[in-house]
């Protein structure tokens, strides 16, 4: 009788074909893509695309590094959008302020890394590493922040959802007089009530010309409990089934899509330590857990932080660590990669709307929070 074989060597034989020059994306990853950190890539976009995009799984994104000035926005993000596939995000300020160049018309070129940064600086050129525009595009830009939020529907204290959802419509209504098509991601979530928020707004040209319009006695304030509370609601909302309805429905889940890591992806998973240790409603935490990364764990930052400290927090469920995936690799890499593989690989979903269901949500955070001993 022949020695059993190990357990471990159930897994797929290694013994890809070889690649043809017209190959599609979604294939070179299932096939080729088999070892090392192109296998956790392989599996990100398997997890993504099998699994966070089923039907009655809420899809929160998390945004960090530069990633809309790269054009990351009007490639990836948007098309994932439009296919339903992102349900709510959180994003730094920066990114949102950069993605409005392009919705209002200004150029943003590739470069060179290693030119001069005094040269550059003597020219009036600007550079996010090899990302050049010129120095106008931020006072440009800067002027059509501080013209919008004069108007009267921002004289209030809101959350940066509304906020943002507000100036979407605007850039949304300046895309169309130029004539530009769905080339920033703020107008693109307005149209399809895609909620933003930011953690950190005053960490951003954006929330530095708030800064400057208060000064001349503008009424715009930014309430951080409004978003901490309603990011809550959208994560339990998603996680009871009434994301689609009002109406009771069969027990939902919600995933995290983290791009980086950095303050927006801890309020991105701080929504269920909020529900369960500080409003003491019964939760599990998520269900999904998807992160790109380019941050180890060992230095204690919570960029590199894993989905198994996660866990210790109330922030992963327990149960659901096995579909949990950390990607090492750069988000510029990562994102076309799984966008690609998504829309190829699954037939585009309902958009949730959640903007358009926050109050909805928030009686039901409130409900909650009535029956816990916490209060």
């Amino acid at each position: 009788m022949g020695k059993q074989k190990s357990k471990f060597l159930r897994g797929k034989r290694i013994d890809p074909a070889p690649i043809e020059k017209n190959i599609a994306v979604a294939d070179l990853i299932d096939e080729s893509f088999l070892a090392y950190n192109a296998a956790r890539l392989r599996e990100a976009c398997q997890l993504f695309t099998l699994k966070m995009l089923e039907p009655e799984v809420t899809v929160g994104l998390s945004l960090t590094g530069a990633l809309t000035p790269a054009g990351l926005g009007i490639s990836a993000l948007i098309p994932l959008i439009k296919a339903g596939f992102v349900d709510w995000i959180i994003s730094t300020g920066a990114n949102l302020y950069h993605d409005t160049h392009f919705g209002i018309g200004l150029a943003m070129h590739q470069g060179n890394a290693q030119t001069s940064d005094i040269v550059l600086r003597e020219e009036e050129v600007v550079r996010i590493y090899d990302i050049f525009f010129d120095y106008s595009v931020l006072l440009d830009t800067d002027a059509f922040f501080r013209k919008i939020i004069e108007g009267p529907e921002f004289q209030r204290p809101m959350s940066t959802a509304e906020f943002h959802y507000l100036c979407g419509r605007y850039v949304h209504e300046r895309e169309q007089k130029l004539g530009i098509k769905e080339k920033s991601l703020l107008a693109v979530a307005y149209e399809y009530a895609v909620p933003i928020y930011t953690s950190s707004p005053g960490d951003s040209s954006i929330g530095m010309n708030v800064a400057a319009k208060a000064l001349q006695g503008n009424k715009l304030a930014f309430d951080p409990s409004l978003d901490v509370n309603e990011t809550a609601a959208i994560v339990l909302a998603a996680k009871r089934g009434e994301v689609k309805s009002g109406a009771r429905r069969q027990r939902g889940r919600s995933a995290v899509f983290i791009l980086g890591g950095g303050s927006p992806k801890n309020f991105l998973l701080q929504t269920e330590p909020q529900i369960q240790e500080v409003l003491g409603i019964d939760e599990r935490g998520h269900d999904f857990f998807l992160q790109v990364t380019d941050a180890r764990p060992d230095t204690g930052g919570l960029s590199g932080a894993t989905p198994g400290e996660a866990v210790s927090w109330g922030k992963v469920d327990p149960d659901r660590l096995p579909d949990a995936v950390v990607c090492y690799v750069d988000s510029t890499v990562a994102l076309p990669l799984i966008t690609a593989y998504a829309l190829t690989r699954h037939e585009p979903r309902e958009p949730k709307r959640l903007y358009e269901k926050r109050e909805q949500f928030m009686s039901l955070l409130l409900a909650e929070y009535k029956k816990s001993k916490r209060r």
